[in-house]
Formats: structure tokens, sequence, C-alpha cells
């Protein structure tokens, strides 16, 4: 397939993201071809990247002046601890903001490295290579940055948008199964908040999807990034409409935070148990109708995706659950900001609730 060019333009910047197979082979002409220009380059690459890609990579950049610093992406590494090893590195290595921090990895990897970059010297080049499936239809696109804490999930970050996003789909072929249905979990929320249409389309394609057939991974990757797009155009800073892409995520982030960000639990897995959350809290505020919660519920269950949370968590959980959404940074005051839906495609926003509505919903759902 041809490559995917999507432009992003918000009040404070204009940049590219780019989709396409082999990508990584061309990176010198992609940036000249989007009138990109650094000399010197560090390269924050998470070490689960297998070495031929980091090779490529390499090989594309050899013009280039490379500082290789490698970081072993992690929930429990997304700390203030990470952001200054990078923020010393440029230091050291004389970096000035005419130079450039490349990311080669996740979520993680480029919301920790996004971060550094926008409080070094209040701002150097950012330039985006997410290779899971979630960073590409998800993080990398908008400006997000962030770093976790004891207090919870990306309570400490930035809004600081990429000179350029490069979504290389050959890095998706490296990865296990679980990856991709994170990943997937962060597409069906954005047909979900946005285009019942594209939700019909997922309903016929997820497990093409899921092997990363061609063209319906291109299809996916494009649709998400098109969805987060006209979001974020609007409302860059999450003022009001960006709060949408929220949808599950506080549940998702309480439930993270209460496992303590371990592998028994993977960020976009979480997000899955989220949007079943909140699609039934949803139905029990009568916002969502059964016809519709059960397109909701059947497609998860279908496809074999994370809908259970008595899988993780039992009745011993529930306080600490309720005191992580407490936490979320979303809320303005001591209720609990939800985004729920109305429909597929028509998400409500605004809505708060007390804490003890949301004990005693999560208290039916927990069985033990």
């Amino acid at each position: 397939m041809k490559k995917i060019k999507i432009n992003i333009k918000t009040k404070t910047s204009n940049y590219p993201i780019i989709i396409g197979s082999g990508l990584i082979n061309n990176l010198t002409k992609i940036f000249n071809d989007n009138s990109i220009k650094f000399s010197k380059c560090l390269l924050v690459i998470d070490n689960k990247i297998p070495k031929n890609f980091i090779n490529k990579v390499l090989k594309s950049l050899k013009n280039k002046k490379k500082i290789i610093s490698y970081f072993n992406a992690s929930e429990k590494n997304k700390n203030i601890i990470s952001s200054n090893k990078i923020l010393e590195l440029l230091l050291k290595k004389n970096f000035h903001r005419n130079d450039c921090l490349i990311s080669i990895g996740g979520g993680i990897t480029g919301d920790v490295s996004g971060f550094a970059s926008s409080i070094f010297k209040r701002g150097i080049k950012f330039i985006n290579i997410p290779t899971t499936l979630l960073s590409q239809v998800d993080s990398s696109i908008g400006g997000k940055t962030g770093i976790n804490s004891k207090y919870g999930k990306n309570l400490i970050g930035s809004f600081y948008q990429p000179s350029i996003v490069i979504s290389d789909i050959d890095f998706l072929k490296t990865l296990p199964r679980r990856e991709i249905v994170c990943g997937y979990g962060e597409i069906l929320k954005h047909s979900l908040i946005s285009n019942k249409k594209f939700f019909l389309f997922l309903e016929q394609n997820a497990s093409k999807i899921l092997d990363l057939k061609t063209p319906y991974i291109e299809k996916s990757i494009k649709e998400s990034c098109l969805i987060k797009k006209n979001i974020i155009q609007i409302d860059e800073n999450e003022k009001n409409l960006r709060k949408v892409l929220n949808f599950g995520h506080t549940f998702a982030h309480a439930y993270e935070a209460v496992l303590k960000y371990s592998k028994k639990l993977n960020h976009g897995e979480a997000v899955l148990l989220g949007i079943m959350s909140a699609s039934k809290f949803s139905l029990k505020q009568k916002l969502l109708n059964k016809k519709e919660f059960e397109l909701i519920k059947n497609h998860l269950t279908k496809f074999k995706l994370p809908n259970n949370i008595n899988n993780n968590f039992t009745k011993k959980n529930l306080n600490q659950i309720i005191s992580f959404m407490e936490k979320d940074k979303k809320n303005n005051n001591q209720k609990i900001n939800l985004v729920l839906l109305k429909k597929i495609g028509s998400p409500h926003l605004g809505l708060n609730f007390q804490n003890k509505e949301l004990h005693s919903f999560l208290k039916k759902e927990l069985i033990n």
C-alpha cells in the first residue's frame, strides 16, 4: 500500500502523521520532504525493539550525529527518574533547541521522551516513531506527554506536539498478540465515541485487524487517527471536547493503579475493561439503550477481548478503585467525572457522580 499522510493542525503546531510499510528505511528522505532539519539527535529506544529494526533506523540516519539511550519501557519506569536520565544526557551532550529527540517505542517511551523534550530548554524538537498499535492509533497523536507518580497515572505532564509522527506498520509484526489487543482497545474506543459506521466495520473485520491483515489494519489506523485529529484540532488542551477521548479511561486508570501498573493488566487491556464498565454504567444511568449496550458487550465477547473485571479484581479492591477514580486528573470537584455514551458514536460529556454511586455500581459488578 502507498503511504498515508494525515496533517494535524492545532493552534500551536502543524505536523504530519505518516502511515505505511518500510518507512524507517527512508527517514532522512521523509524528514527532508517535510522540511524537518537537524544535525544531531538523541534516540530514546525501547530496549525490546528488535536489533534489525534499530540497524535500519541508524542506516537511514547515517548523515546525522546520533546518541542512543535504551529505555526499559514499563508503567513502573514511566516516572520522574526516567525523565531526569534523558534530561541529564541532553545536558551532558550539550544539546540545543535546534537539535532533536527521537522516540522509538510504544506509548510509554513516547510519553516519557515527549515530556523530557517539552521541558528541556523549554522545548526541543521531538520526533515520534511509535512501534505499537496502541501508540500508532492513540498516544503518539495530539501532544499529550506525561509520567506516573504514586498518586496515579499521568498526573505530571504537558501538552507538547511532535514535529512529525512516523507509524511504520512493519513494527507491528514483531509484537505479541496481547499488544495488538491493547491497541485494538483504543481503536474500538474511537469508533464508540465518534463513528458508528466505523464500529460496524470493526464488527465485520476485527479478526482481520487483530491478525494485521492488509488493508484492514491500515484502514483502522487511518480512521483512528482521523477521529483523534478532528477532536484535537478543535480542543488541543482538553478544555472540553477532547475529554471524550477519555471514554472508559477513568475506570481503566484506576484498574491499572490498583494493580500497581504491573504486567497483570496492560493499559489497552484496562481500557477494554473500562469501556465495558463505562458502557454498563451508561446503561444503568438510562443514557445508553439495551440494544446498543448489547452490541458493545457482544463485540467484546465475540472477539475474546477483556471485558470482565472479576478476572482481575475482587470486592477487596473496591475502595482502592474508587480512591484512584477520585484522584483522576479530569475531576474538577469532589465528584468523579465520567464520559458516558448516549449511543454508539455519541458520547456524553460533563457528567459528575458521587463516589457512593460508583461504589454501589462496582460493588454489584464484583462477585467475590
